[in-house]
């Protein structure tokens, strides 16, 4: 085992879908000079907060929102404030990955994790797959129109399970 697994989370897409939808909320958030409408349901925080307990995992922030996450998004939905991935300086793309992995990889330094966001695929997972010090990964690519599902969650759990991190429910 390499440590305390790790279970990454962005915002938009995720817990922030494209569609509105029912359970969730809207609220505005100002950062910076600009003002956001996100939707948010407070049953996520509640889902993601099981999980990390059930498997002796740390939640993390992998979001352009970074610090903002736990000013706006955290305290709506229930969590604490979270670790933060820092998304710049920019980072080069090898294999056509999303911009956020190299900084992922750079984090998790060896740590498993399990990744919710919308803009995660098969380039990622070659990415990771390719660095030395990676630890085992799940990616779980999140439709954006829907955002977070049970079934995302028990899918985590599952593979956190079968992995020896998770005590089941």
């Amino acid at each position: 085992m390499h440590g305390r697994p790790l279970v990454l989370v962005d915002v938009d897409g995720v817990l922030n879908p494209l569609a509105a939808r029912p359970g969730f909320r809207r609220y505005q958030c100002a950062i910076r000079d600009e003002t956001y409408t996100v939707r948010l349901n407070e049953a996520h925080g509640t889902w993601l907060m099981e999980l990390a307990l059930s498997a002796r995992a740390e939640l993390v922030w992998a979001t352009t929102w970074e610090e903002a996450a736990n000013e706006w998004i955290a305290p709506r939905i229930g969590l604490p404030p979270l670790p933060v991935i820092p998304m710049a300086p920019d980072l080069p793309c090898e294999l056509g990955e999303m911009f956020k992995t190299p900084h992922v990889a750079e984090y998790v330094a060896g740590r498993p994790f399990v990744w919710f966001d919308d803009q995660v695929f098969e380039e990622d997972e070659k990415y990771l797959g390719a660095r030395r010090g990676i630890g085992p990964f799940l990616l779980i690519n999140v439709d954006p129109r829907l955002g977070l599902t049970r079934e995302h969650i028990e899918c985590a759990r599952e593979w956190l399970t079968l992995s020896g991190f998770s005590q089941g429910r």
